[in-house]
């Protein structure tokens, strides 16, 4: 049995069989729908049911917050339809002009950017260019056969080098080698571009950035981008940190607010070191926004971090009428890589 899924507001429409996710489905097709974890972690895909019935047969996904839920919102890379559907959800039409691929490229630079996190730069072969969309993701193809996830850091605008931000975590396989044993010119293989986090260009609304640790990275491509597309939209940046270290490129960030006139840039120390003078804000990112808006409702909000942080603001936010459909959310999940025992 297949069922009729019609998108507003573009007038798409496809057909999704029995079994079959709904963004799989349209991937399949040619639908281009803005994704991200594709396992109902992150919200990226979230949607709008105006009309039609749909079911959760892995259970309700993390991302979907109940009050989300009761407006009609769906997570379309779990949800599976159980009658035609009227689905209201942002099309990204450039991704479908961007082939995902799989390259080769080279580390061309390598910087530890503060303690725990590493800066590289990837060149692909002189012939080629990797094109994106601000805010996308690329895999790192292990040999193993696994890969890892991780946020381009850089605007399509400067494409010379993919510019990337890893966290090493202990015992993870991956990024003990990024620390310890990769270096300039080591070979890598990638795949991408991937995922939806991308900004909404045709919007007008006042931006909202919400970004924790290392989800600063497609924090600033979107932010770059704007810089580079000319936008006069006012643009606040929230950056949440445990300490004044993590905040990895904090002089970037003060730069964009002393030479932007529209853009503001508040950061937010969750638990700040003794041996670390700081007379900024304190406690946890999203409750610094909460404090500062009375009201959200004209706002577009982009948040990427780790997973309690983008739940809570996807918990909280609405209560100042932020609507849900404008809040784009990239979760960092953290994969399991591990060395085996």
């Amino acid at each position: 049995m297949a069922f009729t899924v019609s998108i507003r507001p573009s007038g798409h429409r496809f057909e999704v069989q029995a079994g079959e996710a709904i963004l799989d489905a349209a991937l399949r097709q040619g639908i281009r729908l803005p994704y991200g974890c594709r396992n109902g972690e992150c919200g990226s895909c979230k949607g709008r049911v105006q009309s039609g019935q749909i079911t959760y047969p892995e259970g309700e996904p993390p991302a979907l917050h109940p009050r989300e839920q009761a407006l009609g919102y769906t997570i379309v890379c779990q949800a599976h339809a159980e009658s035609d559907l009227l689905l209201e959800i942002r099309e990204i039409d450039s991704l479908n002009r961007i082939p995902i691929r799989n390259l080769p490229c080279r580390v061309a630079r390598r910087e530890p950017l503060c303690e725990d996190v590493m800066g590289l730069w990837l060149r692909l072969p002189k012939a080629e260019r990797l094109q994106f969309l601000a805010g996308q993701y690329i895999d790192v193809l292990l040999p193993d056969g696994r890969s890892r996830s991780f946020s381009l850091a850089n605007a399509p605008e400067d494409d010379q080098f993919l510019e990337l931000h890893i966290r090493h975590y202990h015992h993870g396989a991956f990024s003990d080698f990024v620390f310890s044993g990769m270096h300039e010119g080591t070979l890598l293989r990638i795949r991408g571009p991937l995922g939806g986090f991308v900004l909404d260009e045709g919007s007008r609304r006042p931006i909202l950035c919400i970004a924790g640790g290392t989800g600063f990275a497609p924090i600033k491509g979107i932010i770059e981008h704007a810089f580079a597309q000319g936008t006069d939209r006012p643009l606040h940046l929230y950056w949440g940190a445990r300490s004044r270290g993590d905040l990895y490129l904090d002089g970037l960030a003060r730069g964009w607010a002393e030479r932007h006139a529209n853009v503001a840039y508040t950061p937010v120390l969750s638990d700040p070191r003794p041996d670390e003078p700081w007379s900024g804000r304190t406690g946890l990112v999203h409750e610094a926004v909460l404090e500062d808006f009375e009201a959200l409702g004209e706002y577009e909000v982009y948040a990427s971090g780790p997973p309690p942080m983008v739940e809570a603001i996807r918990a909280t936010l609405p209560r100042k009428g932020l609507d849900p459909g404008y809040l784009y959310s990239d979760s960092f999940e953290r994969a399991s890589d591990a060395r085996p025992a």
